[in-house]
């Protein structure tokens, strides 16, 4: 009895992640329901995230945009914190061997 590679549509492997993520059950458990493998279902599921990461949908894209627009502010907040200690640092050591 020779091995056949099972295919399955783009449809049930997007369904199979969608429960894998949304149902409350564990991964095994979806992948035992849906007669996959669970490590074929941890493969659809990290190239669903992969894929979103590198493509994120448009509602995500302007959380995205949002959150860069936050860490550049902050960013700059520590930057600017940073250059101030430096320089406090710098004038006590000077005022200290005094």
């Amino acid at each position: 009895m020779a091995d056949r590679k099972q295919t399955f549509t783009p449809e049930f492997r997007a369904e199979a992640v969608r429960l894998a993520q949304t149902s409350g059950r564990s991964r095994r458990e979806v992948a035992a329901d849906l007669g996959v493998g669970l490590s074929t279902l941890r493969n659809w599921i990290d190239g669903r995230r992969e894929r979103e990461m590198d493509n994120p949908p448009a509602d995500r894209q302007e959380d995205m945009a949002a959150e860069l627009k936050r860490l550049r502010r902050e960013n700059e907040v520590l930057r600017q914190e940073r250059e101030i200690l430096k320089r406090a640092t710098a004038f006590f050591a000077k005022e200290g061997s005094r």
